[in-house]
């Protein structure tokens, strides 16, 4: 089950981690936490996905983290390059008119929040159950 170096033990079965470090105004944070309540589950049927959590700051930090548990790389690029990654993570362009919308009346996307935004990459190195 783990095998280990300089008495670390790593976690087989290695799930990889990835990780969205966004940086919001602090103005922001409230309505970052709404967009990915609003898009809850999108993720959720995505062959290897096995977990989401967005992290809300608890100090005076800025900086919300995204962390999503995937099977393998492979399996977390094929979510990247899903429709609905990228129906998720599309720029402040119009979307075209809602159905029974006026005619030429586009939709506007809502505006990005991110000031920056940081994919880190991860994989477990120690599990320590509940006890």
């Amino acid at each position: 089950m783990c095998s280990g170096w300089g008495g670390l033990a790593t976690v087989a079965g290695v799930t990889i981690i990835k990780i969205n470090a966004i940086t919001v105004p602090p103005e922001s944070g409230d309505e970052l936490g709404r967009r990915f309540a609003a898009r809850a589950g999108a993720v959720d049927t995505q062959d290897g996905f096995e977990g989401f959590e967005l992290l809300r700051p608890t100090d005076d930090r800025t900086t919300w983290l995204v962390v999503t548990r995937w099977r393998d790389e492979a399996a977390f690029d094929a979510w990247v390059a899903s429709p609905a990654f990228g129906h998720g993570h599309q720029g402040p362009a119009a979307h075209p008119p809602a159905e029974g919308a006026p005619e030429g009346e586009a939709e506007e996307r809502p505006k990005p929040l991110a000031m920056t935004s940081e994919l880190w990459s991860y994989e477990p190195a120690h599990h320590a159950p509940p006890r």
